[in-house]
């Protein structure tokens, strides 16, 4: 048998367990620590992950026995590539899989900002109406600009076709090509910045994009403007964030990621009708979770069977 940890993140775990391989032997749950982590893969072939367990170069070295790590969505900022191949380990995930379902909450997230959804729900509950509430801003024939335009951000694109909005977008590794299906217009920071009703995020985090939406980045947006993120938190400078917020520089914020997670409960994000936020829930629609936890678990039997792995999902190769 081999033995799989399985963080209890991945959710539901039934279908992992279904399309499992019969040699493979799951045990479920870790804390989300390092230390706990190395404790936990002692003996353990694979890891089957989310963005939550800490796979660092620590963690690598720690673990002599890990062969695999299988982490479900595209982000893989919580695991040392370098290290894992260094210590032999061959790391796989499931890019774009999830992409139209984050692509549908950052929408939803743009939708719910702009039209006062939450301020409307907390009218209700306070027994006002209408009169009560400010007038909200359509997103219909704004100019949206978008910050990574990967699998996320040309889906994001897409679905902005209906609203009859301008898309701009900025990323540095594209070709004007990859945008014209969507019709959206390649341009610098600063002027997606400039020109945008609204901003929303979707790279990866990297050093190059880590705080990359700052302080001067919110300056230069407009005080009627909204930000949106559902890729990684810390893209986002969140103090800058709130300051921005709380000194009208923008006019609101949809978020889905943070700095810190889970968001901590006296976070002062919580403390301005202006941001709307959710919890890290923008992949998990349940027709992608299972796609994604099938292609998933099929990359593990693979490579418990010795097949072959499809380089698109192959992040760290030691070979």
């Amino acid at each position: 048998m081999v033995r799989a940890l399985v963080d209890q993140d991945i959710k539901p775990r039934e279908i992992l367990f279904d399309v499992a391989d019969d040699r493979l032997e799951f045990e479920v749950g870790v804390e989300s620590d390092e230390s706990a982590l190395i404790e936990a893969l002692a003996d353990t072939p694979v890891l089957v992950t989310s963005s939550r367990l800490p796979v660092t170069e620590r963690v690598l070295e720690s673990a002599p026995d890990l062969e695999l790590v299988a982490k479900i969505g595209t982000g893989l900022d919580s695991v040392d590539l370098v290290a894992a191949a260094d210590n032999g380990v061959t790391v796989v995930h499931t890019p774009g899989l999830n992409a139209l379902s984050v692509a549908e909450h950052a929408l939803s997230l743009l939708l719910a900002v702009n039209r006062n959804v939450f301020l409307g729900q907390q009218a209700l509950e306070a027994g006002k109406w209408r009169d009560a509430m400010p007038t909200s801003r359509p997103v219909a024939g704004q100019t949206i600009g978008i910050v990574g335009f990967g699998n996320v951000g040309s889906r994001v694109a897409g679905l902005l076709d209906g609203f009859n909005a301008d898309v701009l977008a900025y990323d540095p590794y594209v070709h004007e090509i990859d945008t014209q299906i969507t019709g959206a217009e390649l341009v610098s920071l600063d002027r997606l910045l400039t020109e945008s009703d609204a901003v929303v995020v979707t790279a990866e985090l990297t050093e190059e994009t880590r705080g990359m939406i700052d302080e001067a980045a919110f300056e230069k947006l407009s005080e009627d403007a909204t930000l949106v993120n559902t890729a990684r938190g810390p893209i986002v400078d969140q103090s800058a964030l709130v300051d921005a917020i709380r000194t009208g520089s923008i006019a609101g914020a949809g978020l889905d990621v943070f700095e810190t997670e889970p968001l901590p409960a006296d976070s002062p994000l919580h403390e301005y009708d202006e941001i709307v936020v959710t919890p890290h829930i923008a992949a998990s629609t349940d027709r992608s979770r299972r796609a994604t936890i099938e292609a998933l678990i099929e990359l593990v039997n693979a490579y418990v069977r010795e097949e072959s792995l499809p380089d698109r999902f192959v992040a760290a190769d030691p070979a």
